[in-house]
């Protein structure tokens, strides 16, 4: 059965948590997004997609969606008011705990759902961190696969956004807009993407040499993209697809494990 890990009761727990439960621990953040959206955004993705996935997947697999971690590594937007954001330490230590007490309740298998783009070299650490410490089984989703890190999708954002719809572009505004249509002033949204960038061949988003940056590094507007063609339709279209593609590998995260070569 698929459910959420908070409304167990402590007799409940000991009982479904055992070493074939897997655990979604979502990860999100409190971070600014441009004068459009709120600072909530990657905390309200990833918790949403934790709970359509648990919702979806119903009483097929056994798969438990902890609460979401709301503060995570997002120091690339320091400069600005009101992100909140855990130090590489801090965040490291976090991370470890929860793997131990998963770990002490009897899971064999931990899921970090990752909301946040700028989490995703740490989370890959804290899964080898969380095998090595605690035994686990550790693997890293995410609801949208970060654009700063994948070649660019032919298919959507790449007329306006040459690529480069990495933060409150299209695609996260078009989310926000079917998700928490309330929290979107789209009469506030205006492109913001580094064309110069986009005719790199390797130092670019996407490209095959990464680069240290900080969202200010591309204004002060704060986001970088175009969301001004954003809709709640293609929102919905995006979300629905992320959620299918998230229970397929669930269903594989489920049955894996590993085996000797010889």
């Amino acid at each position: 059965m698929a459910g959420f890990l908070e409304m167990l009761t402590g007799p409940d727990a000991s009982r479904l948590l055992n070493a074939d439960a897997t655990v979604i621990v979502p990860v999100g953040a409190i971070e600014q997004h441009g004068p459009h959206l709120p600072l909530a955004v990657d905390h309200i993705v990833a918790s949403e997609a934790a709970g359509a996935v648990v919702d979806r997947l119903g009483d097929e697999l056994n798969v438990w969606a902890a609460p979401t971690l709301p503060y995570s590594k997002s120091n690339e937007h320091a400069w600005s008011a009101g992100t909140i954001w855990l130090s590489n330490e801090t965040m490291h230590r976090v991370l470890d705990d929860i793997a131990r007490c998963l770990a002490f309740s009897g899971v064999r298998r931990l899921v970090f759902l990752n909301g946040h783009g700028g989490n995703s070299t740490l989370l890959n650490v804290a899964c080898r961190e969380a095998r090595l410490a605690h035994g686990l089984l550790t693997f890293l989703i995410h609801p949208f696969i970060p654009p700063a890190y994948a070649a660019p999708d032919p298919d959507v954002a790449s007329d306006t956004e040459l690529g480069m719809g990495i933060h409150g572009g299209l695609r996260e505004t078009s989310v926000m807009m079917h998700l928490r249509p309330d929290l979107v002033d789209l009469s506030k949204a205006v492109r913001n993407v580094p064309e110069w960038l986009a005719e790199n061949d390797h130092v670019k988003f996407g490209g095959s040499v990464q680069f240290g940056w900080l969202s200010n590094d591309f204004g002060s507007v704060g986001h970088i993209g175009d969301p001004v063609g954003a809709s709640a339709a293609l929102g919905k279209k995006l979300f629905d697809e992320s959620v299918g593609f998230l229970c397929e590998q669930l269903r594989e995260i489920v049955g894996f494990d590993f085996q000797p070569c010889d």
